[in-house]
């Protein structure tokens, strides 16, 4: 019965707010002014479609608890759908839409507690009818943010691409040495300054989902951690696959701190690769062309490659290994048995990669791996053995392929 009656005295709030829903809606609005001013500060045509959208919200949540409808079961409201399309447009953040709609259900529950206090005097039945009010509530958010969440994200893939194909023609078209007469304009983006180019892709290739707005969202957090003189200029190159440039107030590169935070957003199968910074139209290039010769690299490796690779890092490598087949075969001539793919030599080759960046220094390779001096010895000792001949004779070589094994894998090992 205590249900029961939980569910009049709810329906009997519901009824009382639904007649001031269009006072409710400009009070969310105003709300929407102050916490997210940006939603509200635009065109004429978008804020009425906001004003829509949050009526359209409140009279559907209202409704539900008057009738005693299954909020599992109902559809987002028309005006909610095509706002969110909006929003997806303009490049808006998702997670202010999330936001927003989670500020308006705080604020109706505050409205509908103050209504029941008016109502009902019983604090038990109270408590009653506000449990139930609030699991009502958020099933009804739950279910209409995923949808207009949904309806965000496949609005800016598909804006994305459709507003992409004509600037994907015209980045080309520089790439291969057109000019700048118009391209500034009608770019969105200056062509002087300091460029960094990065190309991020999602691999493997999902069977679903809204792959150029993440991609688009590690740009966004990258770009971010940047000294960026405005914002990146976003490419897809195709559906799962994004050429972006940043413009750069210096030259730079983003910290790890930076890119960490980028990777953690993302999903697992995300990842990017950087060239250079350059100057100017041919720094645009440049560091493109850079970019390319390592995202070539990384495909090649597949999944045995870092999910974040730069030129700067990696340019030798990647200029050497366009082809895999010749720097497996060359890693193996180089390294001998030390290339075997197993755990026993890749410890070996760490150690004695190590030792040689740190200058051939025991005592320096040993404070890096944490372990002691002589168990280091010890490693390159048993390296050089697999080698056939002291590091000494050929270190270039041997560093550039220890450094291939650690960048590429099973890429460029030899299987045991």
């Amino acid at each position: 019965m205590a249900d029961a009656d939980a569910i009049e005295g709810v329906a009997k709030v519901a009824a009382a707010l639904a007649e001031r829903a269009t006072e409710l809606t400009g009070e969310l609005v105003q709300l929407y002014a102050r916490e997210l001013p940006h939603l509200v500060n635009d065109d004429e045509s978008v804020l009425s479609l906001l004003s829509a959208s949050v009526y359209q919200n409140v009279d559907t949540a209202l409704r539900i608890f008057q009738h005693g409808i299954d909020p599992s079961r109902v559809e987002a409201p028309a005006a909610a759908m095509e706002y969110a399309r909006r929003l997806a447009q303009r490049g808006t953040p998702v997670v202010d839409l999330i936001r927003a709609y989670y500020l308006g259900q705080t604020a109706i529950l505050d409205y509908s507690l103050r209504e029941a206090v008016e109502i009902e005097s019983d604090p038990r039945l109270l408590g009653a009818m506000m449990g139930h009010a609030l699991t009502g509530a958020f099933a009804f958010i739950d279910r209409v943010t995923q949808q207009v969440v949904s309806a965000y994200q496949e609005e800016r893939d598909r804006w994305l691409v459709n507003r992409s194909a004509v600037r994907a023609a015209r980045v080309r078209a520089l790439l291969d040495g057109g000019t700048t007469d118009t391209s500034e304009a009608s770019l969105g983006y200056r062509l002087r300054g300091t460029h960094l180019a990065m190309i991020v892709w999602q691999a493997p290739v999902p069977g679903a989902g809204h792959v150029l707005g993440a991609l688009e969202a590690v740009a966004t957090e990258l770009a971010g951690g940047l000294p960026s003189a405005g914002g990146p200029l976003f490419v897809p190159n195709d559906e799962v696959c994004a050429w972006v440039w940043f413009p750069l107030e210096r030259a730079a590169m983003p910290d790890e701190e930076c890119v960490r935070k980028a990777l953690d957003k993302a999903d697992p199968g995300i990842r990017f690769v950087l060239g250079d910074p350059g100057e100017g139209l041919d720094g645009f290039r440049r560091s493109h062309r850079q970019a390319q010769r390592v995202y070539n690299l990384a495909f090649a490796a597949g999944e045995h490659c870092d999910r974040v690779l730069t030129f700067r890092e990696v340019g030798a490598m990647a200029l050497m290994a366009g082809d895999m087949s010749a720097a497996r075969g060359w890693v193996a001539d180089t390294l001998g048995d030390l290339a075997t793919d197993d755990e026993q030599h890749a410890r070996l080759r760490e150690t004695l990669r190590v030792f040689l960046a740190a200058g051939g220094s025991y005592t320096a390779a040993a404070t890096q791996l944490t372990m002691h001096k002589n168990s280091v010895q010890y490693r390159v000792r048993k390296a050089e053995e697999m080698l056939g001949r002291p590091v000494s004779d050929n270190r270039l070589d041997v560093e550039l392929a220890l450094r291939l094994c650690h960048r590429l894998g099973g890429a460029v090992l030899t299987a045991p």
